[in-house]
């Protein structure tokens, strides 16, 4: 029994310390990769790269568009 607690308690552990420290500190943070992405990112065709702030998720995200028909596609998703 013993065993099993610990093993968890190690598990939330290091669960915790990799979200802690693969998320940005503050919206400020986010915005600034999600733009600096943009710029480095080869644009594909003439598909457009934007960044849009979600407040409910608390991220940023970065993504594509095609064509007005097609939805946008998720590139990436800045936490914080």
């Amino acid at each position: 029994m013993k065993a099993i607690l610990t093993t968890l308690v190690i598990l939330l552990l290091a669960i915790t310390t990799y979200i802690y420290l693969n998320s940005y500190r503050s919206a400020f943070e986010a915005d600034q990769a999600c733009h600096f992405n943009i710029s480095t990112i080869d644009k594909k065709e003439n598909n457009e790269l934007g960044c849009d702030h979600d407040l409910e998720t608390r991220q940023w995200i970065l993504y594509e568009v095609a064509s007005p028909e097609i939805p946008a596609k998720v590139i990436k998703r800045f936490r914080y």
